[in-house]
């Protein structure tokens, strides 16, 4: 039996596809790349993002992996925003995605009581 998520992991999951659909947008509909086919362009930015969902059948397990990986897509959208004046908005939404994908994921951590000292 799976353990249901807390809420601080559903509002993760929430954050999670909401970053996988900016990616879709941001590269199919509002600044397709010049340079390269849509398609694998698309493939690069969201295909990492699926993975954890494709191959753990833990939930709560996907999310530090996606956690993990939105470091990544942090340090894009950073990059993004200085760059390119054009792309600063969804590379500042793409940044607070991440941003509070990584905080809903350490605020829904449990913590242990400590122990007591004697």
């Amino acid at each position: 039996m799976r353990a249901p998520l807390s809420l601080m992991h559903r509002i993760g999951f929430i954050t999670w596809m909401a970053l996988i659909a900016l990616q879709c947008a941001w590269y199919a509909w509002l600044f397709p790349p010049q340079h390269l086919p849509m398609w694998l362009a698309l493939a690069i930015a969201v295909i990492p993002l699926l993975l954890p969902l494709l191959a753990l059948r833990n939930m709560h397990r996907a999310l530090l992996w996606v956690g993990i990986l939105s470091l990544f897509y942090f340090c894009h959208g950073v990059a993004e925003s200085w760059s390119s004046a054009q792309e600063r908005g969804p590379a500042l939404l793409e940044v607070l995605l991440t941003l509070l994908l990584i905080g809903t994921l350490g605020a829904g951590v449990k913590r242990r009581p400590a122990a007591k000292a004697s």
